[in-house]
């Protein structure tokens, strides 16, 4: 099958008219801003309230547009894994990402979408991924060595997105990437901060200026290496995205590998700098989980400048159990937008065509009824028998159905790899009396930094 031939067609799908949801309980707040402000403020706690008074399918109002939210798994497993194609990721995701991250494998529905994750799979095969092992574990332990030395109090979510920054552009663009690593880091921290400004037009001075302005130069970064790239080889994902194929063995075009390299680098960093940093708060919190943790590294009988091997990292079930309960209280992405490409029916509610329909993993996570105690730290929630009667979209940090995280196994390997230097080098805890506050959307993140305290173990 030919790419023209999968190309997404060019559909308008308009939102439809305010008169067609109104038969959906609910509440749009104020003229104009809707309910923004309230979900800006306390996303977790305004799902909950507006779960709480109007069910679990409600219309809202929020950045500019009546929306529909759909809560827990059914709606999970209907929006996500979506068998009968009743909603565009595209146009879900467009308002947010569409003018710095277009045409990003999550930017993409359907045959095209499948088409493209295909290619897209060869850079996240065996082969590759112990490459970026190697330079993601190199890179880890040489941070963490550098924090061991100066030990006290750290902010750590800056000095996890620093990291998360440095693995990203040497396993995705290179070790020898050279001096333009820093120029090209400060792009992709533009164009993400841009993705989530309020001022979505690129007037002067603002943040959404930076962000174009970043993406610009990203754009003639990657156009003027992809033939280099062809032509001398290498094993960072980059290299490999230039010469993978499609089905019918053409090259993916040159406009292709930027938007995919792009979204690729934008989603690598911020979701796993988000994801670690919970992680680790969640151990400086409980000590006793971050004890067991570590005795099992121990158990891997690796001295502390023994490299990690994908073997190792497989004998750490407890550190995979306790980063999946932390992306269970705060999932990377707390909600996922989509759009109904046809009229559909749930919980009883018809629902017309063009309608922005979101799910919220955060809520779900929550759940009282599926996650006892919910507010809980519990990694012992992951083991086999107790997933094993838990409906399958109970827990969607990743996602789910085609558009689930292609890089979720590089997840993975980098928060083990993390755990397996970290743990074996520090300890970590919280002051006394401190609480740290989180901003839960639209990515989490703590206010503050997350105030930790870091010793040699």
């Amino acid at each position: 099958m030919s790419m023209q031939s999968v190309a997404s067609p060019a559909i308008t799908l308009m939102p439809p008219k305010a008169t067609a949801l109104r038969h959906i309980p609910g509440d749009e707040g104020w003229p104009f801003i809707g309910r923004t402000l309230n979900i800006l403020a306390d996303p977790k706690g305004e799902v909950e309230r507006m779960s709480a008074k109007y069910g679990p399918v409600y219309r809202s109002h929020v950045l500019g547009e009546t929306s529909i939210t759909a809560l827990g798994p059914e709606a999970n497993e209907l929006v996500l894994f979506d068998q009968q194609k009743l909603f565009s990721s595209t146009h879900g995701w467009e308002i947010v990402l569409g003018r710095l991250f277009p045409r990003g494998l999550m930017l993409l529905d359907f045959d095209e979408h499948r088409l493209h994750r295909r290619a897209l799979s060869v850079a996240f095969k065996s082969g590759p991924m112990k490459s970026y092992l190697t330079q993601l574990d190199a890179g880890i332990a040489a941070r963490v060595a550098q924090w061991k030395a100066a030990p006290g109090q750290m902010q750590f979510y800056p000095a996890m997105k620093q990291l998360a920054l440095d693995l990203a552009a040497t396993s995705f663009l290179g070790a020898g990437i050279g001096p333009e690593v820093k120029e090209i880091t400060r792009a992709f921290v533009d164009m993400v901060a841009a993705a989530v400004t309020p001022i979505r037009r690129p007037l002067p001075g603002t943040q959404m200026a930076r962000g174009v302005k970043g993406r610009q130069r990203i754009v003639a970064y990657f156009s003027e290496q992809i033939p280099i790239r062809r032509d001398k080889g290498g094993e960072d994902l980059f290299s490999q995205l230039c010469r993978a194929t499609h089905e019918d063995g053409a090259l993916l075009s040159t406009q292709d590998i930027v938007d995919h390299m792009s979204f690729l680098m934008m989603a690598a960093h911020d979701t796993l700098t988000s994801s670690l940093t919970s992680f680790i708060g969640e151990l400086a919190a409980n000590p006793e989980w971050q004890q067991r943790l570590r005795e099992e590294v121990a158990g891997l009988g690796l001295d502390a400048n023994d490299p990690s091997s994908l073997d190792n990292l497989e004998k750490m079930p407890l550190s995979e159990m306790a980063f999946k309960e932390a992306m269970r209280k705060k999932p990377p992405v707390p909600s996922i937008p989509r759009r109904a490409v046809r009229d559909f029916t749930f919980k009883g509610f018809a629902i017309p065509a063009g309608t922005l329909v979101g799910v919220n993993p955060l809520y779900t996570h929550h759940m009282p009824e599926i996650w006892p105690d919910p507010e809980r730290f519990d990694p012992l929630r992951f083991t086999d028998e107790a997933q094993r009667n838990r409906h399958r979209f109970a827990w969607v940090p990743f996602g789910g159905g085609a558009h689930m995280c292609l890089g979720l196994h590089f997840a993975y390997m980098q928060a083990k790899t993390f755990a397996r230097h970290f743990l074996q080098n520090l300890e970590v805890s919280l002051e006394p009396g401190y609480k740290p506050h989180w901003q839960m959307w639209p990515i989490p993140k703590p206010r503050d930094g997350l105030r930790v305290v870091i010793k040699p173990v």
